[in-house]
């Protein structure tokens, strides 16, 4: 009995989801109470809710003060000068073009939120792909596919979800996917390459002039709402106004991607910040102390040496608390789901089902079909379905074959490259809309290339023993 109400609760949960009836948070708590209820234990929800609010309480502060932090270093202009960087590497050949929307991507991913990565490379890029009449659907797919491989980051919510689910560290599940998400990056550069080739064999190479002759002037509007200007270079008149003299010019002063005279820059901490930024990464990365710890300092810091009036901080913290607080409102929601499925018995249960289903031949490799299972779940499902429904189940299938649920937890990221794309993300509703591109063709085109990128994670796991 508890087994068919496991699934009819995950079942439920799903369906409401992806049918858009209920926000995650709402179906998160809502629905697991009323199966609670429904077995006959709701006297006992309020304890399986704090025993998961205490356990997860953790994994939510991580994502507020990450959240934070990031913010706080794209407003003071951490990354301004990697965008104008990858600018003036793109010049206006197609291939060069791809590859730095690859690497422009993967950079800004570092904030852990898909619509500010989209927002600040479509904002950068989408000029030069327009004045080359290159393929929009080529920038959406590269950029898609490289924030996938980026979304597994500990604050970046599939790998929190994981560890939420699980009950497991997010640095012991990321840490030791590096290397295979490494070589999943590396893959996504050299699609990148594959499909800049293309669109060079397609329109040739330009100089930077003939790429901007078809009109004066063009806006380019940052994240920050201000504009840059791809300018057109004087054909007439000699010295300073021909192509060979205007260019360089052109690459410095102008093509910057993000509104270079937002309030919040502080160009005289750039490299206070990026040291901070640095030892804040290599500390994750060592373990020197608990990520949340880590990210609690480091957007403490933050705020206080870049903003040290008080209205200033505040006013920072308004501009990200949706974000910090959707984040963190869902795994504290989560606690609710997860308490109810393991408290009352059914996980154990489903579990047992499971286990009885597969055939011991793949019960010892459990770890390899939940990255092979994460490709399609993850795209027809939404993250919160799969990590907080169908995630704990594998893993309990797993344990009793002797895998590690840490196996199934790291397995469990490699579909994020398909994810990214997936219809139920709403972040690629950005990336789409500001790069007007249809979704139909976004999908067409990005589908292949994603599940590619997310075997090739799945199978450098398991080729370095990760997995």
């Amino acid at each position: 009995m508890l087994t068919i109400l496991g699934f009819a609760m995950i079942a439920t949960f799903l369906v409401l989801i992806m049918m858009k009836k209920m926000s995650p948070i709402a179906a998160l708590v809502l629905i697991p109470a009323l199966f609670c209820v429904a077995v006959g234990q709701g006297a006992k929800l309020g304890d399986y809710v704090i025993e998961g609010v205490g356990t997860l309480a953790p994994t939510a502060a991580m994502l507020m003060f990450a959240i934070v932090y990031f913010g706080v270093m794209i407003d003071v202009g951490l990354f301004d000068p990697i965008v104008r960087g990858i600018l003036r590497f793109c010049k206006a050949d197609p291939m060069r073009i791809v590859i730095g929307t690859a690497l422009l991507a993967a950079v800004v991913s570092l904030d852990g939120d898909g619509s500010t990565t989209f927002m600040i490379t479509v904002s950068a890029m989408y000029p030069l792909y327009k004045r080359l009449k290159m393929s929009l659907v080529v920038m959406t797919g590269v950029a898609a596919t490289a924030n996938g491989v980026m979304n597994t980051l500990p604050w970046g919510g599939p790998t929190a979800r994981a560890a939420t689910a699980l009950k497991v560290d997010a640095a012991d599940i990321f840490v030791p996917m590096i290397p295979a998400l490494a070589v999943g990056l590396l893959a996504v550069i050299l699609l990148a390459c594959v499909l800049g080739r293309r669109e060079r064999k397609r329109l040739g190479m330009l100089t930077l002039d003939e790429a901007l002759v078809t009109e004066p002037e063009t806006v380019l509007v940052g994240a920050g709402g201000g504009g840059d200007r791809l300018t057109k270079a004087p054909t007439g008149g000699g010295g300073a106004g021909t192509a060979g003299g205007t260019e360089e010019a052109d690459e410095d002063e102008e093509f910057k991607g993000l509104d270079p005279d937002r309030s919040t820059l502080r160009p005289k901490l750039y490299w206070f910040n990026a040291g901070l930024t640095v030892a804040l990464l290599a500390a994750m990365i060592l373990e020197l102390m608990p990520i949340p710890v880590l990210f609690l300092l480091g957007a403490a810091l933050a705020l206080t040496v870049n903003f040290p009036h008080m209205p200033d901080q505040r006013a920072r913290i308004a501009a990200h608390a949706d974000n910090v607080l959707n984040v963190s409102g869902m795994v504290f929601a989560a606690a609710v789901f997860t308490g109810v499925l393991i408290g009352t018995g059914m996980v154990e249960h489903m579990a047992d089902w499971l286990v009885g289903a597969i055939p011991d031949g793949m019960g010892p490799h459990m770890a390899i079909v939940t990255g092979a299972l994460s490709l399609p779940l993850t795209y027809f499902m939404s993250n919160d379905g799969f990590y907080f429904g169908v995630l704990p189940v594998l893993a309990e299938a797993g344990a009793a074959h002797g895998v590690s649920p840490l196996e199934v937890a790291r397995a469990s990221i490699v579909g994020q490259p398909l994810h990214m794309s997936s219809p139920l993300v709403p972040a690629v509703y950005v990336l789409v809309g500001m790069a007007k591109v249809e979704f139909g063709d976004h999908t067409r085109f990005t589908v292949k290339w994603a599940v590619l990128t997310s075997l090739v994670v799945l199978g450098a796991g398991i080729l370095f023993g990760i997995i």
